[in-house]
């Protein structure tokens, strides 16, 4: 019965009674929703079948992209962003433009069993096309590494192999960890992670590199912003005086050109350093490797 009730919730109106349903009917007994029901919450709080394993998937997130990939799962992916590059292999899948406000259209084409999104509200009504056309469909907003874990949790549930998921997660945290233990007693390198020029935009305290660059042994002069990406003033961040900055190979190329930035000491001691985009780029299989690479720009002296 309760099955049968879910299927018909399965294209709320208001995701958040759902929700409270089925933790309602968890708690009776003492289980996780998903462990009682069969069923997992996306982030956009819509419900989540864990039935047969799909036998092919549309992944429009870089990030769920190689973590399908770490699960063994490349070979169903039948249609994937231009931006998703890693690994090799995922080059191979048909590219279906970008990941935000997708071509449902195309997409169904694919005919898949699971679409994977990116839970931004750019995609909220793609997402509800997509269930109302009966495809199964997540929304995982992944922007903090404990959001990488839990995405990678549920991505295991779906495709069918747990314990591969435990395994990619267990491999990345033991990376993690080795890297915050090498920095732990290093001095506090004070960063500006420089994303845009114009308006001048900066990794914030939401992102997961903030959180990579404290495990690295730094601290981002804006790492108390709530946002992702904030925008500031180059007057504020004269008065913040950071010791580093990190950008993109283009960005540093753009920072050195202006005269403006020649204002910022860091910038003209020469301590604008590139951070290799591939690795830290996004908070996937990769994020150990982003906090090891960090932690050599910042403590060359550690070789982490």
């Amino acid at each position: 019965m309760l099955a049968r009730r879910l299927r018909r919730l399965a294209r709320p109106r208001f995701p958040g009674s759902i929700a409270a349903l089925l933790a309602a009917a968890a708690l009776a007994c003492g289980e996780r929703p998903a462990e009682r029901t069969g069923y997992e919450i996306d982030d956009f709080g819509a419900v989540v079948a864990l039935g047969a394993p799909p036998a092919r998937i549309v992944s429009l997130n870089p990030t769920t992209t190689e973590i399908l990939f770490a699960l063994g799962a490349g070979p169903r992916l039948v249609g994937r962003t231009h931006w998703d590059l890693y690994p090799d292999s995922a080059r191979r899948v048909p590219d279906m433009g970008d990941g935000l406000r997708p071509n449902v259209e195309a997409v169904l084409a694919a005919r898949p069993d699971l679409v994977v999104l990116y839970a931004s509200e750019d995609n909220r009504a793609a997402a509800r096309a997509l269930r109302e056309a009966g495809v199964g469909t997540v929304a995982l907003k992944v922007d903090r590494i404990a959001h990488f874990r839990r995405a990678t949790t549920l991505l295991g549930r779906l495709v069918g192999d747990s314990a591969r998921a435990r395994d990619v997660i267990d491999s990345v945290t033991r990376t993690l960890d080795r890297v915050r233990a090498a920095t732990a007693a290093a001095p506090r390198t004070t960063v500006f992670w420089h994303v845009w020029d114009a308006p001048l935009m900066t990794v914030g305290g939401g992102s997961y590199m903030t959180e990579l660059v404290d495990i690295a042994g730094g601290r981002n002069v804006y790492g108390h912003l709530a946002a992702v990406s904030p925008t500031v003033s180059i007057e504020d961040l004269l008065r913040r005086r950071p010791q580093v900055i990190l950008a993109g190979a283009a960005g540093r190329e753009r920072i050195l050109g202006s005269a403006a930035w020649r204002a910022v000491p860091a910038v003209r001691a020469g301590r604008v350093l590139v951070a290799d985009t591939a690795l830290v780029g996004r908070p996937g299989v990769r994020l150990g490797e982003g906090a090891a690479h960090l932690a050599r720009l910042l403590h060359p002296e550690l070789a982490p």
